[in-house]
């Protein structure tokens, strides 16, 4: 169960209010209201009984402390929540009492309940997600000419921009988008089988009560029950966990960048955030330590969500049980990471001046491939490598510039000119793509949210 104290940490309000215990008990009298409106509207029960079912479906009226002590000797939630509202309803019409869940079973209310959970529980996926997608899009736009050092194994590698780098994050989450769009269809489908998946209990009314209750709750309706079959609900856990995977990089990323040697960006400041309890001029990272943290945990509850896909015959023993707190536990992490770098990029402090000088930390190195490839045209690949990669070993050595060691370098002079080498040692010069990678990406989100309206 998740923590009171600490569950606001690692989560939004949003989606804790969605999986609270008292919207579980909701979602599944939501549809046990729904399963007595479609059954009356097919006959299968008398339309006199309605009101009243329908009437005790809130969760208001359950008495959660004994609906908990209950379930753990029945074996699920909904046995004893059906047993009191039997009770309930009987206390208004007990005629009405005797069509309570009728002809369903425990899995199909649970199952549902969980997919309505769902349904609003994505809705606030995608609406943050298109949140961080937008903050992203203007950070990538406003420094698309913002010169950086890339790092390739944690060095500096080649110069790139940090308009780039953001791109690449945005790039990332509109795929997640994507998926989101994809398995909603899957997903978001009803489960209503019966006892053992064939309906036989409603005789001749089983699909038609079944159409009807995906039309009432809006939810698909499947071509057959899906009650032993996890991999709706592994699909989403699966996708949540590659979206906190890529949280988690762009966690990881930033809170790099916010080292102190490094300093080339800085989360929101803001009262209260990121201190230390004993040391007054730290500045943590504590909105990539939440998206960090749903990255770490994420990826062995999903694979508990996979694992709980081998399910025995018709109903399963333990594998089904194992999802009821795994993939709300999912969601309410996925939604925290996702809350918490909207707000670091929404407010997202960028150093370009420092980006500049760190740039520069090598005195030049960073700049070798360029002027490796402009000597290969007249000296070959490998001698031109070769001849590099001692200016380069003088160059670290010695402290000197690479630019001085170029220019004092008589193979080199052969070669190039000083403004030549002036030239290829610039880092504005040498960032490729960038710029049209970033519009083509910037170009895509546009199409999507115009797309939207």
């Amino acid at each position: 169960m998740t923590s009171r104290i600490t569950s606001s940490m690692f989560s939004s309000e949003d989606m804790l209010n969605v999986f609270s215990d008292e919207a579980t008990v909701q979602r599944m009298l939501d549809v046990e209201a729904a399963l007595a409106r479609a059954e009356a509207q097919q006959g299968v029960i008398p339309a006199s009984a309605v009101a009243a079912i329908v009437g005790c479906c809130d969760a208001a009226l359950i008495d959660m402390s004994s609906l908990m002590k209950a379930a753990r000797p029945a074996g699920n939630l909904a046995i004893p929540l059906v047993r009191q509202l039997t009770d309930l309803v009987a206390a208004r019409d007990a005629e009405a009492a005797k069509y309570v869940h009728w002809g369903a079973t425990s899995q199909d209310i649970i199952d549902t309940g969980m997919v309505l959970q769902l349904r609003e529980a994505l809705r606030l996926i995608d609406a943050d997600l298109g949140r961080l997608a937008g903050a992203l899009a203007d950070l990538a736009g406003q420094h698309r000419h913002t010169q950086m050092a890339g790092r390739t194994w944690m060095q500096h590698a080649l110069p790139i921009t940090f308009g780039l780098k953001v791109a690449g994050w945005l790039d990332a989450l509109l795929r997640h988008r994507e998926r989101l769009d994809g398995l909603r269809g899957r997903a978001l489908a009803l489960q209503f089988g019966g006892a053992a998946g064939t309906l036989a209990s409603l005789g001749d009314k089983g699909l038609p009560v079944a159409a009807e209750l995906a039309r009432d709750l809006a939810l698909a309706l499947p071509d057959t029950p899906w009650h032993a079959h996890g991999d709706r609900f592994a699909e989403v856990a699966c996708a949540m966990g590659l979206l906190t995977g890529t949280l988690g990089k762009v966690a990881r990323d930033i809170s790099l960048l916010m080292q102190t040697d490094v300093a080339e960006v800085s989360e929101p400041i803001a009262a209260g955030r990121g201190g230390s309890s004993t040391m007054p001029h730290k500045r943590n990272p504590v909105g990539c330590a939440v998206a960090l943290t749903a990255a770490s945990r994420v990826p062995a509850l999903v694979s508990t969500m996979l694992s709980a896909m081998v399910q025995e015959h018709e109903r399963a023993l333990g594998g089904w049980q194992a999802q009821w707190d795994t993939l709300p536990e999912i969601m309410r992490l996925a939604a925290g990471a996702l809350e918490q770098m909207h707000g670091v990029a929404a407010g997202l402090t960028v150093d370009a001046a420092r980006m500049q000088r760190n740039l520069e930390a090598t005195r030049g190195l960073l700049m070798a491939e360029a002027v490796t490839l402009a000597l290969g045209g007249s000296l070959g690949r490998m001698q031109a490598h070769q001849l590099m990669e001692r200016a380069c070993n003088q160059a670290s050595s010695t402290g000197m510039h690479l630019r001085d060691v170029l220019k004092n370098d008589t193979a080199v002079r052969a070669a190039l000119s000083d403004a030549d080498i002036d030239r290829l040692l610039d880092p504005a010069g040498y960032t490729g793509e960038a710029e049209s990678f970033i519009e083509r990406v910037l170009h895509t989100h546009r199409e999507r949210e115009a797309g939207k309206h």
